[in-house]
């Protein structure tokens, strides 16, 4: 055996280890909706979306690069434990789509919301100013329907300000990110 591979190997293994280590201290460092429990001011999904607001947001690929801006005018009406949203969009494009959510508020800060373009249900958790949702939706692109997953995070501010940022995921791969900025 040559001085050159004894070298190497413990090098090698190493490296392995080091990168197990690094992999299991991410998949550890991923955020949860319990992360956000004490966090002021505290969010509301029912009242900061009850009446008119507005948003403004963009689309960026798996690169980063701003591939679409839109801009989206809401009406919430609550009936009992239920928010029926209309999202309706104008793209930089002049492209427009809208959007029905109809959302049921569930036992301690639970929702479960639904949408035409939604595949299944859409699953909802609040805590402090954070509500996490994960669904899946049915996307048109260039006449082909694709199925994203969709890891969406709103965070309350203040004012009646909230921000909005989802990750959409093909076989568990970042594809793209959509953030928004809601106005009320």
């Amino acid at each position: 055996m040559s001085s050159h591979s004894i070298y190497q190997t413990p090098h090698i293994t190493l490296q392995w280890l080091l990168g197990c280590v690094l992999a299991l201290l991410l998949n550890g460092c991923t955020a949860s909706i319990e992360d956000y429990e004490q966090a002021e001011p505290k969010f509301d999904l029912f009242q900061f979306f009850e009446g008119h607001s507005q948003a403004w947001g963009m689309v960026q690929d798996y690169k980063g690069q701003q591939v679409r801006r839109f801009s989206v005018e809401l009406n919430g009406v609550i009936t009992g434990n239920q928010l029926v949203l209309t999202e309706d969009f104008v793209f930089d494009d002049k492209q427009t789509q809208q959007r029905v959510w109809t959302i049921i508020k569930q036992a301690n800060g639970h929702y479960i919301g639904t949408a035409d373009d939604v595949v299944g249900e859409a699953v909802g958790y609040e805590k402090g100013n954070a509500l996490q949702w994960q669904y899946v939706l049915a996307m048109d692109i260039d006449g082909t329907t694709y199925h994203i997953d969709f890891e969406d995070w709103m965070f309350y501010q203040q004012n009646d300000q909230l921000f909005n940022v989802a990750k959409m995921k093909k076989w568990g791969i970042t594809v793209g990110t959509v953030t928004l900025f809601f106005q009320k």
